[in-house]
């Protein structure tokens, strides 16, 4: 469990350093500057929790697993955001997102969810 938290720490610290890097080009940013907090290391690194679930449901069509990872995804942004947000420490805020939800959640980020949990489930199903 000890080794797919790390696995699962350091996934999502190197796709939320990418993104940001790539998206630092809408801000005509040319270094590709990525950035990401101490915070979600541990955020990232919960996804373990999910390995049973992830042997449990393998055989169901990718849609169906990626939308249940999706809804997972969106529960703990939510979950673990109210909680920081109430010590002034969530690393994120999406007030500013036209589909958002208490600048918590972007709901336009489904389709990112989608993949990012299929792709944890690749990491966490491993044998």
């Amino acid at each position: 469990m000890k080794r797919k938290f790390l696995q699962c720490g350091m996934f999502g610290w190197c796709i939320e350093i990418l993104y940001t890097g790539l998206r630092s080009l809408k801000k005509d940013n040319h270094t590709l500057t990525g950035h990401t907090s101490i915070w979600m290391f541990p955020i990232y690194g919960m996804a373990c929790l999910f390995s049973p679930i992830c042997r449990r449901i393998q055989h169901f069509p990718a849609f169906v697993r990626g939308c249940f990872y999706t809804v997972c995804i969106f529960f703990t942004e939510y979950t673990t955001g109210s909680l920081l947000r109430h010590f002034h420490a969530c690393p994120w805020n999406y007030s500013h997102a036209r589909f958002q939800i208490r600048g918590l959640i972007r709901l336009d980020y489904a389709p990112l969810w989608f993949f990012t949990g299929l792709f944890f489930e690749k990491i966490l199903c491993r044998h």
